[in-house]
């Protein structure tokens, strides 16, 4: 299965929604009226519903039957988008009710509906598809003169890309040779319920992409992709220099409103819930934040961060909330030098000091990482006066907990590489102990056992998903097996 370079000529007519699958990695299967050789490749030509012999109620799994039909809905035109292509790996007749109920759990087609193609049919193949994207898609005329076209040229020159991983793929066809039912069904049906929600909500696509990729669907390269709707990010660091710039100039205020915007969502990216009622402005706190612990805040542009700063904090959190203000988290940020008398007056209020590029990396580390940064330990390390070192301190005391997990991970990977071809076809698993010796051979600090089953417990959970654990009849005899890696950013 390695990654060559590939020619093609001709393309494959499945129904739109059938290719949809294929290249989401929902399933590695397509239906063929003819035989198709093994190791054959073709594109994937995505048809309209006239290529269906049933309607497509009876077709499609009802939780995939929105999908399907947004699919059919926005291919009615006079060309045809090619994204991807596919080798055949596999060719069988599935001529039982096992296979058609094996068939129908790990795909997009109902039993049924199966079971009455094959009825009138008489004869129906089944292939496996290794599905490799295009590097970009092609635009050929719409033509269904039979199961397979001409391409109006060949592509060629270019390498291939698989959808899945080749571990990924192998048991995924391991799983469906076998008969073996979805490990995950509810995980299944809640990414059915959320998917018409991924279009207009950032959450619900990142869920959906998380879940794919629990479940195998997809590459875990095509998750951390960066989210253009953060590239502001790049920017928080940049606008507290701007608001500098603007403040020599002596021009206007623009520059620090932009920085007082840029804090606000950089807090809320975080996981602080900001009060909007405070937006600043002349004689207004600039930001409070109500959970999940109270923050006040004041945002100051310019070369120096002046010495009344810290009154006028203290003044206007206790005019606005003084029920909360004694006992909040109280920070200031801002590109310029604290002056000697803030530095003084914020030891004695308990308010801390960081500037712009401080909270970049803070961000950053949420953003490539999401909900890696504990606001409460955050909290201890937002100490009176200037506070960049300490912030940074906890900045680098997450990415060493991450590191020490992402080797434990990886662990758990050069494990089952080691095992042979045999075992691969499965989940190869492990022990604690095994997974111990074999970390401590080649990592410090040494860790004991104990240790190491709290960290593969926590890397094994539904809502990590980094590995898979088999439950033992106490925790000595838990088995645990590699799902994806975890790269650090």
């Amino acid at each position: 299965m390695s990654d060559s370079v590939v020619v093609l000529d001709q393309a494959i007519c499945l129904p739109t929604p059938d290719v949809e699958a294929l290249i989401e990695g929902r399933m590695i299967v397509a239906l063929s009226r003819i035989f198709i050789e093994c190791e054959r490749q073709f594109a994937l030509y995505p048809a309209n519903a006239s290529t269906l012999s049933l309607p497509i109620e009876r077709y499609y799994d009802p939780k995939f039957l929105p999908i399907a039909k947004g699919a059919f809905t926005q291919c009615n035109s006079q060309s045809i988008l090619i994204k991807a292509w596919a080798k055949c790996k596999l060719c069988q007749i599935p001529d039982t009710t096992e296979w058609l109920e094996a068939i129908s759990c790990l795909s997009i087609w109902t039993r049924d509906g199966l079971q009455e193609i094959l009825a009138k049919r008489h004869n129906l193949f089944l292939i496996y598809l290794r599905v490799y994207q295009l590097p970009q898609p092609i635009e050929v005329p719409a033509n269904l003169s039979s199961q397979f076209i001409s391409l109006p040229y060949a592509l060629n020159n270019f390498e291939a890309k698989p959808i899945l991983n080749d571990r990924t793929f192998v048991q995924r066809k391991h799983q469906l040779e076998n008969r073996q039912p979805p490990l995950y069904p509810e995980l299944e049906e809640l990414q059915s319920a959320i998917a018409s929600l991924t279009i207009s909500q950032l959450a619900a696509k990142q869920l959906d992409d998380d879940i794919k990729v629990f479940l195998g669907w997809s590459s875990d390269k095509l998750i951390t992709q960066p989210d253009p709707n953060l590239a502001w990010i790049n920017d928080i660091a940049k606008l507290g220099d701007r608001s500098i710039e603007q403040d020599d100039k002596k021009t206007n205020y623009q520059a620090g409103t932009d920085f007082e915007n840029v804090v606000r969502d950089s807090l809320e990216l975080l996981g602080f819930t900001i009060d909007y009622a405070h937006k600043g402005g002349a004689g207004g706190l600039d930001l409070f934040c109500s959970k999940p612990y109270p923050l006040f805040g004041e945002c100051k542009a310019g070369r120096k961060i002046p010495n009344d700063t810290a009154v006028q904090l203290l003044n206007l959190g206790m005019l606005r909330r003084p029920d909360l203000f004694n006992q909040a988290a109280k920070l200031i940020i801002g590109p310029g030098e604290p002056t000697t008398q803030l530095q003084d007056a914020a030891k004695i209020q308990g308010m801390a000091i960081i500037k712009p590029e401080t909270l970049q990396k803070l961000v950053k580390l949420q953003s490539n990482h999401r909900n890696s940064v504990d606001l409460f330990k955050l909290k201890e390390y937002l100490k009176a006066g200037q506070s960049d070192e300490e912030v940074e301190k906890y900045i680098d005391q997450v990415y060493t907990e991450m590191s020490l997990r992402s080797q434990m991970i990886t662990v758990v990977k050069e494990l089952s590489e080691q095992d042979n071809e045999t075992s691969k076809l499965t989940h190869p698993s492990f022990t604690v102990t095994e997974i111990r010796v074999h970390y401590n051979a080649t990592h410090n600090p040494r860790l004991n056992d104990e240790l190491v089953h709290d960290l593969l417990i926590e890397l094994s959970s539904p809502l990590t998903g980094y590995l898979g654990r088999i439950k033992g009849s106490d925790w000595k005899s838990d088995r645990f097996y590699f799902l994806r890696d975890l790269p650090i950013n």
